[in-house]
């Protein structure tokens, strides 16, 4: 006999929401204190808002009796990361005017804005939504922002990888008019058809859910790290459908073995007009079956390993009108971007920027701006959190290499920090319990002191960290992950497949920044030295027994690699 749970917290509020509108509109004319109501806490995220607070200032605030230094993050939909420069122009103007002057490009293709006050909230989701932007279900128990590879001197293949995320946005957004109500003012029409969600249900997921459409051989959008990811299978130039996999997911808890990352398992092969209808069915067995009662056991992973595999995919195909077929197999190259100058067979350029953890504001801000002015091309963000310029004719390119020179934009990072990719962490998330985003860049300069000393300055190997140990900027895929444990203290991970295809191994427990240089010193002298030709970073390190490919105790869910392969010249 099934034992029946009772549904977690979160599950009454959705079911009360009314369709995500709660007391959100009340709440925000109250001006007596910056937060709103917690139920409305947890909606405010299906409308991409999350409320947080000034870490830095909590305790002398709270010396002092005040109300905590209370602030919003918001965060755009953004299918893809592909933006107008208008679009660019807005975001930035909404940066500066109503949050912090920054923007933050995140690990989902998509903008952060921090340091928002309660008033200001409306004024800029409506900045946005002047040049057709949104926030809808960037967060939330929802279908996240859907990523794409981004590799637009590959026209024809970027062209059909970005119009299928696209597609899948759109398919799966909620239905609910709450946030154009709520934000834009539209009014709701009294006596019209009862409102309704066809594909969520009253209380839509049981968790968040997250879609990455990568095009082989490059794999910046972490293939097997989302709930559910489509790669391209090409033949003589053309993409004749798609693998998929799913069950791949990032977070855990500290201290609780039942939660632990995952990397996603191939379960078949669909063509492209059958896409879609993947996603949706996919996204219908986890809202059927997901774990409403334990949100730590309720993201896709955990409903795959429950219900085991073959039964997932059966359930799969009995919903679908055509199931899936065997799938037909690919090799990825790398995760990272390819960064600098590239050409397609048209002759327009593309160039890929590097930016440290996805911060702009200051210079590098007044650069973008400036280049997005000339309204030329498009503006995509990357899963890595750097930025491509793409589309440019010719006859612009000098121009805007010259403003890139100009605003130093175009530096050209050593290997390690141009595979790095950190969290925003401290002061804004609530979750952190480390530095991420503020730390990683002095971290990554003392570590590459010492590959220069051994010969390996441009060796490409990737190094992610995270502020607490949901793992946003995937740092378990990593052949270096780094995993907050408390203020200064991180658990290293070594051994990720530098293609992202295998999961890294806990290799040390809270270790700070002296203990973190002196584990890979030795390591990065051991690699220099006996290191095979063509062997990553991470395949050393477990073909040299430095860390086990399984660890005693620890069951980490692993698809292991396949040959490693390295980036073709284009």
């Amino acid at each position: 006999m099934n034992e029946i749970r009772p549904l977690s917290a979160n599950e009454r509020i959705k079911s009360a929401s009314n369709f995500l509108r709660g007391t959100i509109a009340e709440g925000l004319t109250i001006p007596e204190t910056g937060a709103i109501a917690d139920d409305d806490q947890q909606l405010t995220k299906f409308h991409g808002i999350y409320l947080q607070d000034d870490r830095d200032l909590r305790a002398e605030r709270g010396r002092q009796r005040m109300e905590k230094a209370f602030i919003f993050m918001a965060r755009m939909r953004v299918p893809s990361g592909v933006l107008t420069p208008a679009q660019y122009l807005a975001a930035d103007k909404m940066a500066r005017e109503r949050g912090n002057a920054t923007l933050r490009f995140t690990t989902r293709q998509t903008i952060q804005f921090h340091g928002i006050v309660k008033s200001n909230l409306r004024p800029l989701i409506q900045g946005l939504h002047a040049e057709m932007l949104d926030t809808i279900a960037a967060c939330g128990d929802v279908n996240r922002n859907v990523c794409a590879a981004v590799v637009p001197w590959l026209r024809t293949g970027h062209a059909a990888v970005t119009k299928l995320a696209e597609d899948i946005a759109n398919h799966l957004l909620p239905k609910s008019r709450a946030w154009h109500e709520i934000w834009i003012g539209e009014e709701r029409v009294a006596g019209g058809v009862e409102e309704d969600e066809p594909i969520y249900g009253r209380t839509y997921m049981p968790r968040k859910f997250k879609i990455g459409v990568a095009l082989p051989p490059h794999n910046d959008v972490d293939a097997f790290a989302q709930d559910l990811s489509f790669v391209a299978i090409e033949k003589r130039g053309k993409i004749v459908g798609y693998d998929v996999i799913a069950g791949g997911g990032m977070g855990m808890t500290h201290g609780e073995p039942e939660t632990y990352p995952r990397a996603g398992s191939v379960i078949g092969f669909c063509k492209p007009e059958h896409a879609v209808e993947v996603a949706e069915k996919v996204v219908t067995m986890q809202r059927d079956h997901g774990d409403r009662s334990n949100r730590k056991q309720a993201r896709l992973k955990y409903t795959i390993d429950r219900m085991g595999l073959d039964a997932f995919i059966a359930g799969v195909n009995e919903r679908l009108s055509v199931k899936l077929e065997k799938a037909k197999g690919f090799t990825f190259a790398s995760t990272g971007d390819r960064l600098g100058w590239a050409q397609d067979d048209t002759g327009l350029h593309h160039i890929t920027l590097f930016v440290e953890n996805g911060r702009i504001g200051g210079k590098a801000g007044d650069g973008l701006r400036e280049i997005a002015a000339l309204n030329v091309g498009r503006f995509i963000i990357t899963a890595n959190q750097n930025l491509a310029l793409a589309d440019i004719p010719a006859k612009q390119k000098s121009k805007i290499a010259a403003l890139l020179k100009e605003y130093g934009l175009d530096g050209k990072p050593k290997g390690l920090r141009r595979n790095a990719v950190a969290c925003v962490a401290l002061p804004t998330c609530g979750l952190a319990l480390a530095e991420s985003e503020r730390y990683l860049p002095s971290l990554v300069t003392k570590l590459e002191a010492e590959l220069d000393a051994v010969g390996l300055a441009e060796d490409e190997i990737t190094i992610r960290m995270t502020g607490c140990p949901n793992g946003c900027a995937r740092p378990y895929m990593a052949e270096i992950g780094l995993v907050g444990r408390s203020p200064g203290l991180y658990n290293l991970y070594l051994g990720g497949a530098h293609d992202g295809t295998r999961l890294s191994k806990l290799h040390a427990i809270d270790v700070d920044d002296e203990a973190i240089v002196a584990a890979l010193k030795p390591l990065f002298g051991a690699y220099a030295t006996d290191r095979k030709k063509n062997e990553s970073f991470g395949d050393f390190v477990i073909r040299a027994g430095i860390v086990a490919r399984t660890v005693a105790g620890l069951d980490f869910h692993e698809n292991l690699a396949p040959a490693l392969t390295f980036w073709p010249e284009i």
